[in-house]
C-alpha cells in the first residue's frame, strides 16, 4: 500500500496488519475525506490545507484498541492526528505529515451519570449525552452548536465555549471540565488521569499533547428551554439589550446572541417568523422566564417575534435557535454563498454597546457583525464572529488591523497553527505535556509553531521557558 499524503515512507500494508483486530480505512477516497475538517469555512486554510491527507484510518472501540493503534504508530514513527466528528475549523485534524488517522467515534459509550456530572468516552456525541442525560433531570453545561455531529473529545481538544456559556462559563472555567483520561504515545503506552486544575494541561491542546480517551464533565439541572428570537432597530441596540439579558439575575438564559440584519436575510427558514431588514437576538430560555425576557426587550425598544417550545417548533418544522448562533450562523451563509468567511474577535470588558456603535462604521460593508455572550471567569464578555465578505488577504490583514487598533483583539481564524488563533502565543505547559505523552512528537506536532524550538529539551526545560 504506498503512501496516500506522499508525505512518508513507511509500509503502510504491514502497518494495516499490525493494527488488528482494529478496524482499519484504507481506501484512497475514505481517507482523504476523513483527512478533512471545517477548514473550508477559511479561503485561507483551504488554499494551505485542501492538499493535506493522512495514510490510513484506525476506528478503536475501546480503551485498549486504542492503546494498541498507539504502540504501532510508535513502532513505525508515524505521525498520528486524533479525529472526532470533523467539526473543527482549523484545520486541527488535518493530518499535515500524512500518517495515521484515529478516528475516535467508535469509542462512543456513556460510562455513568451522577447527580452532577456524567462519565463518557471521548467519542461521544454530544446530543448522545445529553440525551442520556434526561431521565435524571440533567443536561450538559455547554455544548457546541454542532452537537449531533461533535464529539466530547474534539470539543475538549479543541473547542472552549458553546450553548450555556453565557450561564455556566467556558469549558476552562473551575468544575465544568471535572476530569480526563489520556494516553501517551511510546512503545507501551500509558494511561494518565487529569483532576481539577490539572485538566488544563490537555484541555484545547488540539490533541497535541496526549490522546483523550475520557472524559467527565459538570451537569447542571435541565429546564424547559424556549427558544426566543427578537428584533431592533438599530444593532447597537441589540446589543445592549444582548448585555442587559446576559447581566439579568431573574432570567435563566442559556444563550445571548445578537446577528447584523444583513445575515439574517441568508436565513430562510425564519422568513415570515421575524421582521425583515432588522437586528436580530436569538436566546433560549426557561418557560418560566418568558414574561420577563418580553418586557426587558420591550423596554430596550426591541420586539418579539417569535418564542417556541420544543414541542412547538417541531411541529412548525423550524430549527433550533442555536443553528442561528456560534459558527452555525457562519455555515446558514456559506450555504448560500462560498465567497463569505469569518473572524474571531474579543471586545472590551464589560461589553460596550457605544464601543461596538463606533466601531461598525469603521469596519466596512464587507464585514457584518455577529457577537455571542459567554461568562469567563465570572465576567459577562462578549466575542464577534462576523461574516466577512472575503476578496484578499491583504483586505483581511486591513479588517485584522481595524479591530486591533480600536481596542478589539483578533484571535485568527485563518491559521492552522494553535499559537496563531485562540491561544495567540505559545504555551510552554502543554508542550512540557506533550515531551512527557509524547516524547518522539507523533501527535500532531506540525500544528505547533514552537514543537520544533523546543522538542530536544527535557520536559522541566519547556515548562522553564514558559515562567520566563
Amino acid at each position: 500500500m504506498t503512501s496516500i499524503s506522499g508525505k512518508t515512507d513507511i509500509d503502510w500494508t504491514a502497518f494495516a496488519a499490525d493494527l488488528a483486530p482494529v478496524e482499519v480505512i484504507s481506501e484512497t477516497v475514505l481517507v482523504k475525506k476523513r483527512s478533512r475538517d471545517f477548514f473550508w469555512y477559511s479561503p485561507v486554510l483551504n488554499a494551505e490545507l485542501k492538499k493535506c491527507f493522512g495514510d490510513l484510518v484506525a476506528r478503536p472501540k475501546t480503551p485498549e484498541e486504542m492503546r494498541h493503534c498507539l504502540a504501532v504508530a510508535w513502532k513505525y514513527k508515524s505521525p498520528v492526528v486524533l479525529r472526532g466528528g470533523g467539526t473543527g475549523n482549523y484545520g486541527q485534524s488535518v493530518p499535515m505529515d500524512g500518517g495515521l488517522i484515529i478516528e475516535t467515534t467508535a469509542m462512543n459509550r456513556i460510562l455513568e451519570t451522577g447527580d452532577n456530572f456524567v462519565r463518557v468516552e471521548a467519542g461521544a456525541l454530544m446530543a448522545d449525552i445529553n440525551a442520556a442525560l434526561t431521565p435524571r433531570g440533567r443536561e450538559m453545561a455547554m455544548f457546541p452548536s454542532t452537537q449531533d455531529i461533535a464529539t466530547v473529545g474534539g470539543f475538549v481538544a479543541g473547542g472552549s465555549a458553546g450553548i450555556g456559556s453565557v450561564a455556566n462559563g467556558a469549558l476552562r472555567d473551575p468544575g465544568n471540565l471535572i476530569a480526563l483520561r489520556a494516553q501517551s504515545v511510546e512503545k507501551v503506552p500509558q494511561e494518565h488521569v487529569f483532576e481539577g486544575e490539572d485538566v488544563l494541561q490537555i484541555h484545547h491542546a488540539w490533541g497535541l499533547n496526549g490522546v483523550i480517551t475520557e472524559v467527565t464533565l459538570r451537569t447542571v439541572p435541565a429546564r424547559d428551554w424556549v427558544g426566543c428570537l427578537a428584533t431592533f432597530e438599530t444593532y447597537e441596540a441589540a446589543y445592549a439589550a444582548g448585555y442587559q439579558l446576559a447581566q439579568a439575575t431573574d432570567i435563566g438564559r442559556k444563550l445571548v446572541t445578537t446577528v447584523d440584519a444583513r445575515i439574517c436575510s441568508y436565513f430562510p427558514r425564519l422568513e415570515g417568523h421575524i421582521r425583515p431588514e432588522h437586528h436580530l437576538l436569538v436566546s433560549l430560555l426557561p418557560s418560566e422566564d418568558v414574561g420577563r425576557f418580553r418586557t426587558l426587550i420591550e423596554e430596550a425598544g426591541g420586539h418579539v417575534d417569535l418564542t417556541l417550545t420544543e414541542e412547538e417548533r417541531q411541529t412548525a418544522k423550524l430549527p433550533h435557535v442555536f443553528d442561528f448562533s456560534y459558527n452555525h450562523t457562519t455555515l446558514q451563509v456559506l450555504k448560500a454563498d462560498r465567497s463569505a468567511t469569518y473572524q474571531q474577535v474579543g471586545c472590551p470588558v464589560p461589553p460596550d454597546p457605544a464601543a461596538i456603535a463606533d466601531l461598525r462604521p469603521k469596519l466596512g460593508e464587507d464585514v457584518w457583525m455577529h457577537h455571542e455572550f459567554a461568562r469567563v471567569g465570572g465576567e459577562i464578555v462578549t466575542f464577534d464572529l462576523p461574516i466577512i465578505w472575503y476578496t484578499t488577504p491583504e483586505r483581511l490583514a486591513e479588517i485584522n488591523a481595524t479591530y486591533e487598533e480600536n481596542g478589539f483583539p483578533v484571535y485568527d481564524a485563518h491559521t492552522w497553527r494553535v499559537e496563531g488563533g485562540g491561544l495567540k502565543n505559545a504555551d510552554y505547559r502543554h508542550l512540557a505535556v506533550k515531551k512527557r505523552m509524547d516524547p518522539d512528537g507523533l501527535l500532531n506536532a506540525a500544528k505547533s509553531a514552537v514543537w520544533e524550538s523546543v522538542k530536544d529539551l527535557s520536559p522541566e526545560e519547556i515548562a522553564a521557558k514558559g515562567a520566563e
